[in-house]
């Protein structure tokens, strides 16, 4: 069957099971926008900036465990695409980017809307792709998908000349497809997962720190299993969160930059530490000579070699499937006759729930006269019952979403943990409203981040999207704020925003319904109201306590045990 190459870009979307694709049109993917009118297997959702189109098909892809798909013109296109793909990349994120490019003739002549897009884009994706020949798409394609998917999942971008998606070729969608240099290892080593096994029953303080390739490898159940098994505490980073349920008694919280007295200093004192599809980086451990310690030993399941031993030594590597690899744990464990210590463990749980007794999340509930964020989140979940799937930006309201919203299942929490991207929470909370069209969504963010990307009310509307947007408006940038106050002398060079929009008129004028809340007594009853509208995108502006900072704090180049646990720590 000879076709086109721009329908046989569709012809493979549609045989790889892709729902959606997020983009924005341009004249080097015409032909490609053309092969989609005339079909209607796969279904096009217009964005109004490729970054947006990017960072949807990437919430997306973590609400659901599918590959995203995002489609971009040339040129400023996909430059535009760029945050949006370091997003993904850094958080290991599946999925599959088409560009469009000037045709092969034109390509290195400084052509309208030309850039190198494989150059440009090859330090932040997991592999990319410039087809020259129409005879080779279907098989590249397959790669792509093969690649975005397997080992440690990242995004993958396939560059498309116009000539070629115009020229013509015989359709072969392989089943199937081998690069020589791309083997990722599945299976963990059966002697290093033993040796693990007999490592975790001699410990006396042990505890197991899970990430979020515990949440990308669908092996939230099982590690669920071998915690409770086990007995141990566990934590989570904060892209792991719901990896273990927080309602769970043996969670002690997130770890890190802004995570718990008990997390904390339980990581930095315990004798065995399981490391579970994490990867030690700097705002979970701060300054790695202040966490090495003597003595402790250290099991690091990952799926990605080179993330082993990275940052801390490590004395048990396993690299495989996270999933396979606990399963084995488990099965092993089950037939042991050995088990933990159970009084050395008690005595361990009891020094935790001292740490506990801090009450380091604890703020001033009895404000009636300014709204607290915490609260905020607080009543999210309340009104949510726990069940919804939230997106954030990046700044203060990401960390008290983190801290208070309590997930009990993976793939809830939406976040850009790795890049930190402002702007990811609204068009990222759109992706997920499609991946699960009749669930709950709410995107939490702060007046500063949802101007990064706020054209996509405008999506929101075509679309016909409930997304409910929390936005704690303190009228800063909170974290710089926060950061000029604690390190740079209270010299707040500009984090205040000093022009804002009244955003309810704002999200009116986009067709949506919007509320300002000023009083701590309306935040409930008007949560309540916005979620009942079950069909309407709703904009809750919450004018929130401009003082506020997030703690537990790790100042950076700090050790863990060098938290500032509120302002009298300054």
């Amino acid at each position: 069957m000879q076709l086109s190459g721009a329908e046989i870009t569709l012809r493979c979307l549609a045989e790889e099971g892709v729902d959606y694709i997020f983009g924005y049109p341009g004249g080097a993917v015409l032909y490609i926008y053309d092969a989609i009118f005339n079909q209607d297997k796969v279904k096009h959702i217009l964005v109004r900036h490729e970054q947006a189109a990017v960072h949807a098909a990437d919430g997306y892809a973590r609400a659901c465990g599918r590959p995203g798909v995002a489609l971009v013109t040339s040129g400023p296109g996909v430059t535009n695409a760029v945050t949006g793909i370091a997003t993904a990349y850094l958080d290991s994120i599946p999925m599959v980017i088409i560009s469009g490019q000037v045709p092969t003739r034109a390509i290195g002549l400084d052509a309208f809307q030309e850039v190198d897009t494989v150059g440009i884009t090859r330090p932040c994706v997991k592999h990319n792709f410039l087809v020259k020949d129409v005879a080779e798409l279907a098989t590249t394609i397959k790669k792509a998908f093969y690649v975005a998917t397997t080992g440690r999942p990242g995004p993958v971008l396939v560059d498309i000349p116009k000539d070629v998606s115009q020229q013509m070729a015989e359709y072969d969608y392989p089943t199937s497809v081998t690069m020589r240099s791309y083997n990722p290892v599945t299976k963990g080593h059966a002697g290093q997962i033993k040796k693990a096994v007999q490592m975790l029953l001699e410990a006396k303080r042990p505890m197991i720190y899970a990430g979020g390739g515990v949440v990308l490898g669908d092996a939230a159940p099982n590690l669920t299993k071998l915690v409770r098994h086990l007995g141990f505490p566990c934590t989570n980073t904060l892209m792991g969160l719901g990896a273990y349920p927080a309602s769970d008694k043996q969670f002690v919280g997130m770890l890190g930059m802004h995570g718990t007295y008990e997390a904390n200093l339980a990581m930095q004192g315990c004798d065995v530490l399981l490391a579970v599809g994490a990867r030690f980086d700097d705002r979970v451990i701060g300054n790695p000579e202040h966490f090495f310690q003597a003595g402790r030993r250290i099991i690091h399941i990952d799926i990605d070699p080179s993330s082993i031993s990275k940052r801390v030594k490590v004395d048990v590597p396993i690299v495989g499937n996270i999933n396979d690899v606990v399963e084995e744990m488990l099965r092993l464990l089950a037939a042991s006759e050995h088990k933990p210590d159970a009084a050395a463990l008690a005595d361990w749980w009891a020094q935790i729930d001292t740490w506990r007794g801090r009450d380091c999340l604890g703020y001033d509930r009895s404000n009636t006269e300014i709204i607290k964020p915490q609260s905020v989140i607080e009543t999210l979940w309340k009104v949510t019952g726990g069940d919804a799937f939230v997106t954030s930006d990046v700044g203060q309201h990401q960390m008290w979403a983190a801290q208070y919203y309590r997930f009990d299942e993976p793939r809830r929490w939406i976040n850009s943990g790795g890049l930190g991207t402002m702007g990811f929470g609204l068009p990222s909370a759109m992706g997920v409203q499609f991946a699960h069209p009749d669930a709950t969504v709410a995107c939490v963010t702060g007046e500063a981040s949802i101007q990064m990307c706020i054209q996509e009310l405008s999506t929101c509307k075509q679309y016909s999207l409930p997304i409910k947007i929390v936005n704690l408006n303190n009228r800063y940038l909170g974290m710089v704020r926060q950061w000029q106050e604690l390190q740079h002398g209270n010299r707040q060079s500009e984090s205040y925003m000093e022009a804002l929009p009244d955003f309810v008129k704002l999200a009116e004028s986009y067709g949506h319904v919007g509320f300002r809340i000023d009083r701590p007594q309306d935040v409930e009853a008007v949560m309540r109201e916005a979620f009942a509208l079950k069909n309407r995108t709703v904009f809750l502006d919450f004018q929130t306590d401009q003082t506020e900072n997030v703690f537990p704090m790790v100042p950076g180049g700090k050790g863990l045990t060098e938290m500032l646990l509120g302002s009298e720590d300054l």
